[in-house]
């Protein structure tokens, strides 16, 4: 039986309107203890994806652990990304155990959930499995994520994997959110969060508009 290529796009590719954001507990007290990935970069990918989500208009979440007692503020990052946006601070390591936190799924109505945060094999482990057992999509951003060594955030990856999760990087999310370069509304905006945050990326586009007025579209 033949069959007929479209032009269109798989139904599993990310778009700005059929999902949610939630980054979780990105905080100091979280970070020092993170060693499978360097700082600074688990920064960036934090800052690439909250700019991206920002301004596509997902839906964000931002959810914090024991903000004033222990572990500290959310990185600027991505709170600067989501100005006057209510941090939801909780108890519970897995965010899929916090009230507030489900009213505000449920408030935003997408059954496509995006993930990303510290630890992965607590803090992301738990509500990707929780969501999972209640019928949402989760898309999990492994280098927006890390954990206190490599082993740690690649078994829970593997986990995560093995239960159904889409695992993704940071620069794959927002590259996928625009997709076409013919998208002239969100060019500027892509390109210019990629010449910031995305690595040698971001600087062969500095490179090429710079000496050829070169244009991806």
């Amino acid at each position: 039986m033949a069959i007929t290529a479209t032009p269109t796009p798989g139904k599993t590719l990310l778009s700005p309107k059929d999902h949610a954001l939630i980054m979780i507990d990105f905080q100091s007290q979280m970070s020092f203890a993170t060693k499978s990935i360097d700082t600074t970069i688990l920064r960036n990918n934090a800052a690439l994806v909250s700019r991206a989500a920002a301004g596509f208009g997902v839906p964000a979440i931002l959810t914090t652990v024991a903000e004033k007692s222990f572990s500290g503020p959310m990185y600027a990052e991505i709170t600067d990304a989501f100005p006057g946006q209510a941090l939801l601070d909780r108890t519970s390591m897995n965010t899929w155990e916090d009230a507030q936190v489900i009213k505000k799924i449920n408030e935003i109505g997408k059954t496509r959930l995006v993930m990303a945060g510290l630890w992965t094999s607590v803090c992301i482990v738990g509500p990707s499995l929780s969501a999972l057992d209640q019928g949402f999509e989760v898309y999990v951003i492994a280098d927006a994520c890390g954990d206190i060594t490599t082993e740690a955030h690649e078994r829970a990856m593997e986990r995560m994997i093995q239960a159904g999760v889409r695992p993704i990087t940071a620069l794959q999310y927002m590259l996928e959110l625009q997709r076409d370069w013919a998208r002239t509304e969100t060019y500027d905006m892509t390109t210019g969060i990629a010449r910031q945050f995305g690595g040698a990326y971001g600087l062969g586009i500095t490179y090429a508009k710079t000496m050829f007025n070169a244009h991806e579209g």
